[in-house]
């Protein structure tokens, strides 16, 4: 439990780990927020902007498999007419939703607009939300990307994701668990069923689309110093297992308190391509980059088929992994990727300037190891028409010439 919230904005930076070992859905993923400390009356105030009316939301303690949580139940007095995607995203831009909050929702929304118009064959702006449309979907969804903003969550991250067995009804009729849309929005994230639990929906449509729509990547806890913890409800009691979903919020570590490297956690993004020019890969290599990847690059490889191709390989900083996602499918024409978190240990080093004639100079100082930043050294071989090595030697004379008792 926190001891209760900053200002929004006083934390940027900080992840929000989701445990789902029960699964997750909109109400769980925004009790277990509310929880970890998310103001309640702020969160109240927020959403009372949306042109919604006729709703309530309950917020109360109860216990599931004898583990305190927070359970919200949101109730409609007024249902409302069917909703299109339009409806909805007009109802999200007219509140005063902060804006990262608000970009998420409106992705949430989107994501599951495209996913059911593929199950049913319909434009995503033509289907009819039914049950994802109601009150308390748009309440679930709102409210969680609201909680994650009043607690600075900027990354978010899951654990492997429990989705449950059996079968659920559903607006469309009786569905497969996990249903068609949950495993259209988690494709390429880490699923298992939770067998022990037959006949049990362990994870929604909703709770799927805020993974999807908040870019989050799946593994292990990460590496933090944790500032809170809780756990949000769902709405029974399930044999066996506590029915809710924890969060974990912290900052994520580079190093241990006494300095000893722990890597930095970083997202591996891939995607195998087989139809792509070499033009059209550097032009991916390069977008990704100018996007902020913390390196690009691509492997040759013999795919199914005997074809040749490439995997476009992106390492990613966590919070900049979603819009990495979307920038590596869009260049490349992939119709997926998959990803990894892993750890990254960077030598220490120090970034050092020289002059040369006039001209600013990057240079990288690590133990043993001087190196001259290349794209500063071309633009001057650039301009004066010399080989770039010529320019790199007289960076590194001058900088020994800095350095020199």
């Amino acid at each position: 439990m926190s001891a209760g919230p900053a200002p929004i904005g006083a934390r940027d930076g900080r992840v929000a780990w989701f445990h789902c070992f029960a699964g997750i859905a909109g109400d769980m993923a925004l009790g277990s927020l509310l929880d970890a400390g998310a103001d309640e009356d702020q969160l109240r105030s927020l959403l009372a902007t949306l042109p919604l009316p006729g709703w309530t939301m309950e917020v109360s303690r109860v216990r599931r498999g004898g583990l305190a949580a927070t359970r919200v139940v949101v109730t409609a007095t007024d249902g409302g007419p069917a909703r299109r995607l339009p409806d909805v995203l007009e109802m999200l831009h007219a509140g005063a939703l902060p804006a990262r909050a608000l970009e998420r929702s409106v992705a949430a929304f989107n994501l599951l607009a495209e996913v059911e118009g593929h199950l049913h064959g319909e434009a995503p702006e033509e289907v009819h939300f039914h049950e994802l449309g109601g009150h308390d979907t748009v309440v679930d969804v709102a409210g969680t990307m609201v909680a994650l903003e009043l607690l600075d969550v900027a990354t978010v991250a899951s654990s492997p994701v429990a989705t449950g067995s059996g079968t659920v009804e559903s607006a469309h009729g009786t569905l497969p668990v996990p249903t068609p849309a949950v495993l259209g929005l988690l494709a390429g994230a880490a699923l298992y069923g939770g067998g022990a639990q037959v006949g049990a929906e362990l994870t929604t449509p909703t709770g799927a689309a805020i993974l999807a729509a908040t870019g989050a990547v799946y593994g292990p806890m990460p590496a933090m110093t944790v500032a809170s913890t809780g756990y949000g409800a769902g709405g029974r009691q399930i044999e066996g297992l506590p029915n809710c979903t924890q969060v974990v919020v912290g900052t994520l570590l580079s190093t241990t308190g006494g300095g000893a490297p722990v890597g930095q956690p970083l997202l591996l993004l891939e995607a195998n391509v087989d139809d792509a020019t070499g033009e059209e890969l550097a032009d991916a290599i390069a977008a990704l980059l100018d996007a902020g990847a913390s390196d690009a690059w691509t492997t040759p490889v013999l795919m199914k088929k005997g074809r040749p191709g490439y995997v476009v390989s992106v390492l990613a900083e966590l919070p900049r992994a979603h819009a990495l996602r979307s920038t590596l499918l869009r260049h490349t024409g992939s119709l997926g990727a998959r990803a990894h978190l892993v750890d990254r240990y960077a030598a220490e080093r120090e970034l050092l300037e020289v002059d040369l004639a006039g001209t600013t100079v990057g240079v990288k100082v690590a133990a043993g190891r001087v190196k001259v930043e290349h794209d500063d050294a071309a633009a001057i071989a650039r301009r004066e028409g010399v080989p770039v090595r010529d320019v790199v030697q007289r960076a590194l004379h001058a900088y020994e010439e800095t350095t020199r008792p």
